[in-house]
């Protein structure tokens, strides 16, 4: 069985167990995802098209890993004008395993939901720790004293060059005589 999604603005065509790299989707490690955007469904010689999606259909799947993707070079120049500017640039990316493909009606398996109970059950030990930090009183910093800097010696001017000797000033035609 296959279906295709669409997440992040784009569409994938899935099958069961497939590793899929998506933009950036929220979600802690090991978390289960539904997809409820389905545009196609398909089965041995049986294909449903979604006008534009199928109602109730559902992929589900595990939140692998959420990473930064490969680092991008974006370069910009303008010829003649001096300019050229390089930035890099890394992606967020989240990988997923689909797990099941759900029809209208079909029930997840059994494993997959009790799947998400769990993670629910780590959340609230996570929330316990942060309430305690913020029962501390901060105390005001005190600003350490200056230490004055060392005066630096006075630089030594190095001596005048000697003037080298004028020369004569060039000698001016004689005015002509008019007739």
């Amino acid at each position: 069985m296959f279906a295709v999604i669409k997440t992040g603005g784009k569409q994938y065509k899935v099958a069961k167990d497939d590793v899929l790299v998506l933009e950036r989707l929220d979600g802690a490690e090991g978390e289960v995802i539904s997809f409820g955007e389905v545009l196609m469904m398909g089965t041995d010689g049986k294909v449903t098209i979604g006008e534009p999606m199928i109602d109730g259909a559902q992929v589900q799947a595990e939140l692998l890993e959420t990473r930064k993707g490969k680092k991008i070079t974006v370069f910009k120049k303008k010829r003649r004008k001096n300019y050229k500017r390089t930035k890099g640039h890394r992606q967020m990316e989240t990988v997923v395993r689909i797990t099941d493909i759900l029809a209208k009606g079909d029930k997840p398996t059994a494993k997959k939901a009790a799947a998400k109970p769990a993670a629910k059950k780590a959340a609230p030990k996570a929330d316990a720790p942060k309430a305690k930090p913020a029962a501390k009183k901060e105390e005001p910093k005190k600003a350490a004293p200056k230490k004055a800097a060392p005066k630096k010696a006075a630089a030594a001017k190095p001596a005048a060059k000697k003037a080298a000797p004028k020369k004569a000033a060039p000698k001016k035609a004689a005015p002509k005589k008019k007739d």
